[in-house]
């Protein structure tokens, strides 16, 4: 097993040995486990020694106590989204998330619950939704962010204009110190011994000492243990980003959550407007107060007229009442606002606040494609001052150089930006230093914090005495060190903190380009680059998919870091490091990296849901291609990475071949041969393929045609020897349409399993003698039916043939069915079929092709209804290997076999993708079918069987 440089000499045996003879969680202190926690979602990356998964309170306290004997720090660790980089450390990581997720109680009529530390907030939102109550903080990150993550980072959210932070709705904390001893923390009580002396001694400069404002997170709340504020231990201990010790069971406040919910979202004719117009707002009582810039929205979004938008969400009893709510605001603010909506649709109102909740990950790259870091992430100043401040926020980065998209909690004074930091060179770092000091002074001008939310960690705490003075941080050191005399929790955050340009993830990472198979055009070609894109949101780690979402399915089959695509990343990350202190250091031969995406189903969800555009399908061919190189290959990569080439030979024998499939001895050894899950049937061969049948159809000769009269048709290998009714069907409904239906030229392939299974070399050979044989102009329109075809065509193929001009017009020609008809057949008209549907669109489709034109076809023919999202678990290849077959069968539970088991009678279950429809017939015992089969079987219904006549061969 391959190892990196570990902190304080490597890994301690004894220490391992005795961990696992006190915890009954995992222990794990291999190089994938610390690769995986050496990063958040911030700027900073340290190496653990190891990583403890606890099983409850007990593991905790033994983990602290066994630490504490052998001198090794600990880091309380949630989701890992923090982004100011207090979620890293050089010790061992406590791992809250695996097991600690129970709701352990919750009391509906004194509005309270009891959790523990790694609950998930939506899984806490969705247990108390059932009684009209709810946890106001909310950040972005909701669907993965832990309860223990915003106790430590004093979290707050799009809500805190009316729920306030989660110190404000925290009833009382149980807390284990470093050494294992626990305290039970709530209003009026001690806390570790000598604290209340301290405060005594301090009164004058804990209540002078900070700045009124509603989102000051930075420091140490001491001023929550002033004699008139309770004292309040639990909540001074909050947002103490893991430096005083874990909290193993916590004791929450609940509000009531509005029955109702309407958005108002204002448009204003620039980001001072908007948010000098905010602090009007408050007076009306919302839920939220959001505000962000054009330069934060990359595409159309419904929004309002204007140049920055503030998104204000109302409640009531009723949607009436809240509709109502949000047009009172809106008249209020209309002399200041040059347009308006009230949004009452639960789906719209969904689609904008996505924009504002990927916020986070969109402005990781500026509108121009540079790259975007945080660092200055959350600053606040009072509301008032807002307007002002944004105004020299702007000017200073100018001043630096630098471009940013500010964005954020306009209401509460908070603002959050990703900016165009060089962290990778010297020269840059040093502009960073120089550009935060600079801010930081900006910030107290401005009588602001320098943290609004997001907790000051190693980005923040070194510029504390700027705000608080030497004195008060003093102080803070003082109180750090009554919680832990030793030093063992998190140290060099907040108290004694590193430098903010100590520790940087990008230090590690190779200077010059690697060598790389794929163009990866959006990152400069260069492959570190594109594994940066990361910047560890963990989107990818949403338990329950909503609404279209296909990323991540193995992360929620599995429940396994090491299976999210940030997991991947992280591992890549590490590899690439390698000698200059990575924890993995054998390259592209690393099995670590192997076994991660092994579970990986090339799906590419991530490509289109992932915020920053992660591509971990391309990430894990590139990869194989390297690990594999001059070696021998698993068995399925030779069996379906070449599929098309066995297809070719077996169609001839298709009968015989056929039937002794159906022969279980027969069938079994030949699948044992080939790699595949003993689970799984054995597709059966077409007898006739597609091309075969269109050849017969046309006869012998030339065919003599008008170009508006000819579509060319891609002629795939799944269509082709599998499912050759797809292709009969698509021109049926072409020639209804009033086209002829063409093949491209003979001897075609994509390349896709070539790609999948990552034999890059094989599958640029294949793709160049495509672009050879082309037997039409690459300009002209291209129908692929199979999803997987065309992304393959319109991505891998451009982005492994760079510098072909002929991939490019390729890719730009391949349409979809529904999207050639959309835009050459106009006027066409599908036949009505008013019925139901369910059943899934292709996670290929979906990520990058888009299924928007489908939709409106759908529409047109009366099929009503949403597909599926997620992944149906087959994915090409991977559902056939062997060691898959779980993981297949779970992707498929997720979304895809539930939507079928409860659709309506007669409703019609499309899935366009080959992979989709097997999986649901191997599994769910039905048939679905194309679009187009429906549509064709629709055409014979109302004009009988027999077709338009090809056009008179001459």
């Amino acid at each position: 097993m391959a190892s990196g440089n570990a902190p304080h000499g490597g890994t301690p045996d004894a220490l391992v040995r005795q961990l696992r003879a006190s915890v009954r969680g995992e222990v794990a202190f291999d190089a994938t486990a610390r690769a995986l926690a050496t990063m958040d979602a911030s700027n900073y990356r340290r190496v653990p020694l190891g990583v403890v998964a606890p099983r409850d309170a007990d593991d905790i306290a033994a983990t602290l106590a066994v630490c504490r004997a052998h001198g090794v720090p600990v880091v309380p660790r949630g989701g890992g989204t923090s982004i100011a980089g207090q979620a890293t450390g050089t010790g061992v990581v406590l791992d809250l998330t695996r097991h600690l997720r129970s709701v352990v109680r919750l009391d509906p009529a004194a509005r309270t619950a009891v959790v523990q530390p790694g609950v998930v907030l939506d899984d806490l939102r969705a247990a108390a939704a059932p009684h009209g109550l709810t946890f106001g903080p909310d950040p972005s990150t909701h669907s993965r962010c832990t309860i223990g993550g915003m106790i430590g980072n004093n979290s707050c959210g799009s809500h805190s204009v009316a729920w306030g932070t989660t110190a404000d709705n925290i009833h009382a904390l149980t807390v284990a110190r470093y050494g294992g001893d626990t305290l039970r923390l709530e209003r009026g009580a001690e806390g570790p011994a000598g604290l209340r002396e301290l405060v005594a001694g301090h009164l004058a400069l804990l209540r002078t000492g900070y700045p009124e404002l509603p989102r000051r997170i930075s420091g140490y709340a001491l001023d929550a243990l002033l004699p008139e504020h309770g004292p309040d231990p639990a909540r001074a201990f909050c947002g103490s980003e893991g430096t005083l010790g874990v909290v193993t069971e916590a004791t929450l406040r609940l509000v009531e959550a509005p029955a109702a919910r309407a958005l108002a979202v204002l448009g204003y004719a620039d980001e001072s407007a908007a948010a000098e117009a905010a602090p009007g707002l408050l007076p009306f009582h919302p839920l939220t107060v959001e505000g962000m810039a054009a330069d934060l929205v990359r595409e159309p979004a419904g929004l309002p007229r204007g140049a920055a938008w503030l998104f204000a969400e109302t409640g009531g009893a009723t949607p009436a009442e809240a509709r109502a709510h949000a047009e009172r605001l809106v008249r209020a603010a209309s002399a200041d606002a040059v347009d308006a909506a009230v949004i009452t649709d639960p789906a719209g109102q969904r689609a904008l606040w996505r924009i504002r909740e990927d916020a986070a990950g969109t402005a990781t790259r500026t509108p121009e494609g540079s790259e975007a870091w945080p660092g200055w992430e959350d600053c606040a100043v009072p509301p008032a001052r807002l307007g002002p401040y944004l105004r020299d926020f702007r000017a200073l980065l100018a001043e630096h150089g630098l471009r940013g998209t500010p964005y954020g909690h306009f209401g509460d004074g908070c603002i959050h930006v990703r900016i165009d930091f060089d962290l990778l060179s010297t020269d840059g770092v040093a502009r960073f230093r120089r550009f935060s000091e600079d801010l930081a002074s900006l910030v107290m001008a401005h009588g602001g914090s320098l943290s609004g939310e997001h907790g000051d960690g190693q980005a923040r705490a070194e510029l504390l005495p700027r705000m608080y003075g030497d004195e008060l941080v003093a102080l803070f050191g003082r109180f750090k060190d009554l919680w832990d005399p030793d030093g063992g929790m998190n140290p060099g955050i907040l108290a004694r903190p590193a430098r903010l340009d100590e520790n940087l993830r990008f230090a590690v990472l190779p200077k010059k380009p690697v060598d790389v198979a794929f163009g990866y055009p959006h990152d400069g070609g260069d492959f570190s680059a594109a594994v940066r894109r990361c910047v560890g949101v963990a989107k990818c780690r949403t338990e329950q998919a909503s609404g279209p979402s296909v990323m991540c399915p193995s992360f929620r089959a599995t429940g396994e870091e090491a299976h999210s695509t940030r997991g991947r990343a992280r591992l890549l990350h590490e590899m690439l490091a390698g000698d200059a202190g990575g924890v993995i250091t054998d390259g592209w031969r690393s099995t670590e990296v192997r076994d991660a995406l092994d579970l990986c189903l090339s799906c590419k969800g991530c490509r289109g849901d992932c915020p920053v555009g992660v591509d971990m399908a391309t990430y894990k061919a590139e990869f194989l291609h390297h690990h594999y190189r001059g070696r021998l290959r698993p068995a399925a990569h030779y069996a379906m990475g070449w599929l098309p080439r066995w297809l070719r030979m077996a169609s001839p024998f298709a009968g015989a071949l056929n039937a002794l499939a159906r022969v279980r001895p027969l069938a079994g050894l030949a699948k044992r041969l080939a790699g595949i899950a003993p689970e799984r049937g054995i597709p059966v061969l077409a007898r006739e393929t597609f091309i075969r049948w269109l050849g017969r159809r046309w006869g012998k000769g030339t065919a003599i045609f008008s170009n508006d009269e000819v579509v060319t048709l891609w002629p795939d290998t799944f269509t082709n020897y599998l499912s050759p009714e797809v292709g009969r069907a698509a021109v049926r409904v072409l020639e209804a349409a009033g086209r002829t239906t063409l093949l491209p030229g003979s001897g075609l392939c994509c390349g896709l399993t070539y790609v999948s299974t990552g034999q890059l070399d094989r599958a640029r050979r294949v793709m160049r003698r495509t672009l050879d044989r082309m037997g039409v102009s690459l300009g002209d329109p291209l129908v692929v039916l199979e999803p997987s075809c065309a992304a393959t065509l319109r991505t891998d193929l451009p982005e492994l043939l760079p510098d072909d001009p002929r991939a490019a017009q390729l890719a730009a020609s391949v349409h979809t069915l529904s999207e050639y008809l959309e835009t050459y057949a106009p006027d066409w008209r599908p036949p009505r079929l008013d019925r139901p549907v369910t059943g899934q669109t292709h996670c290929h489709q979906h990520a990058v092709l888009g299924d928007a034109a489908d939709r409106r076809l759908r529409e047109r023919a009366g099929l009503n209804g949403e597909l599926a999202g997620g992944c149906c678990g087959l994915a090409g290849n991977f559902g056939f290997e062997r060691g898959h077959w779980e993981v297949s069968v779970a992707c498929a539970e997720d979304q895809l076999l539930p939507a079928v088991r409860e659709a309506p009678a007669g409703a019609e279950i499309l899935a366009d993708g080959f992979s989709c429809r097997t999986q649901l017939a191997q599994l769910g015992g039905v048939r679905a079918r194309h679009l187009a089969e429906v549509l064709a079987e629709a055409l014979e219904a109302a004009t009988g069987p027999e077709p338009r006549p090809a056009r008179p061969i001459t």
